[in-house]
């Protein structure tokens, strides 16, 4: 197959990156993983919050998409020859503006766009949503992670059909995490562990009550305590999860039994963390996640949709709410989850088999994108002469 002349193909990834969560960290190396088997050669620039941080955790260029005019956006995107969207949840309220300018301005000067199983929602504000319908129309093709995305997007007046396969981050691999890291942490391995996860209010968690969803998960782990005879771990995907786990700590009956991973961590050794668990309750969606993957029996508390799919997802339990007020439906589940857990780990590993192979799917579809264009690239007997000469450049695609 032709390639573009004497240089590489060049293709941006941009996304919700710059080292602000685990999960989002997770599915850039598995974006970047993904389009290095698909094309070795070929040179990836990664759009990043926060350049600096993407340059040292990957080692490869990065280039800001937030805070910067139009003209250096202009500069940034010259000479691509794909921008890649995602994956991840990058299309709710008070990002999808930001994220979508780059995308937009990438169709303007005829490169193609991919969405990589993004996930949508919440969207409400109305400019957003303006933007979202008029730049997902004009994408050269997209895969969304879940069937909320494809909601949300509907509601926006997107009309393409669009496909839902599974989060990338479906496909990383774990490393170790070792015993001295544990200790390091003052966690002893000889004991039941119990994974949590917590996370702040916010856009994509605005209805949370803190007071509220505290108590619960104090409550949770205080049972947990008593009834596995079990160590609390807490493990922060953000950075600010540490404040929200010591809040949880403190309204412990058993805190001395619990303890929260303080050092920084890359996603995959989170990954690994978890065959040292026998059992996770959590509400960050890649915590989740990465327990499902190890068939640790989970139970994920549903702030937002794109947790209560993936629970279906996986065949995992989940709760209508987090609040107070489902402490004995909660302490219910986890007693029936703890007694089922050999039953629970062969489904989890079952369905997640399933959801890898839908992972792949984005895989092939951005393969299948990359191929055509080198197809349209790559001259035909007779062409140099149309387009200046054999050193002419390659024709770039329209967009769609």
């Amino acid at each position: 197959m032709a390639d573009f002349g004497d240089r590489a193909l060049r293709i941006g990834v941009l996304g919700s990156y710059g080292g602000l969560n685990l999960g989002d960290e997770a599915i850039l190396t598995c974006v970047l993983d993904g389009l290095r088997q698909i094309r070795p050669t070929a040179e990836l620039i990664i759009f990043s919050r926060h350049p600096e941080d993407s340059r040292r955790r990957f080692g490869m260029t990065a280039v800001p998409y937030t805070g910067v005019s139009q003209s250096q956006l202009i500069e940034a995107e010259t000479g691509l020859d794909l921008l890649v969207l995602g994956g991840g949840g990058v299309l709710h309220d008070g990002q999808a503006g930001a994220i979508m300018r780059p995308v937009r301005l990438a169709q303007e000067l005829g490169i193609p766009t991919f969405g990589y199983a993004i996930g949508a929602g919440p969207l409400t504000d109305r400019a957003e949503i303006r933007l979202v319908r008029e730049v997902v129309k004009n994408m050269t093709d997209l895969t969304v992670r879940d069937h909320e995305s494809i909601l949300v997007l509907e509601n926006a007046g997107v009309g393409r059909p669009i496909s839902v396969t599974a989060d990338a981050a479906v496909l990383l691999e774990p490393e170790d995490f070792t015993e001295e890291m544990l200790l390091r942490e003052g966690i002893d391995d000889h004991d039941r562990l119990v994974g949590m996860s917590v996370r702040e209010p916010g856009r994509a968690a605005d209805h949370l009550d803190e007071a509220s969803y505290h108590e619960l998960l104090a409550n949770a782990a205080d049972f947990m305590t008593y009834r596995l005879q079990a160590q609390t771990v807490f493990v922060p995907m953000e950075r600010g999860d540490i404040a929200h786990a010591h809040a949880v700590l403190s309204a412990m009956n058993a805190p001395e039994t619990a303890r929260i991973l303080n050092r920084a961590y890359r996603p995959a050794q989170i990954a690994g963390l978890m065959r040292h668990l026998d059992f996770a309750v959590g509400m960050r969606l890649h915590f989740v996640m990465f327990a499902a993957r190890a068939g640790v029996p989970v139970l994920p508390l549903p702030y937002a949709g794109k947790v209560f799919d993936f629970a279906q997802a996986v065949g995992a339990p989940a709760l209508t709410g987090v609040a107070r007020r489902e402490t004995g439906p909660l302490l219910a589940e986890l007693d029936r989850l703890w007694d089922e857990r050999d039953a629970c780990t062969e489904r989890l590993r079952q369905r997640f088999a399933v959801l890898r192979e839908r992972a792949l799917q984005n895989l092939e579809r951005c393969r299948a994108l990359i191929d055509g264009l080198e197809v349209r690239a790559a001259p035909t007997a007779g062409m140099g002469a149309d387009l200046g000469g054999a050193d002419a450049g390659p024709v770039r695609p329209q967009r769609s």
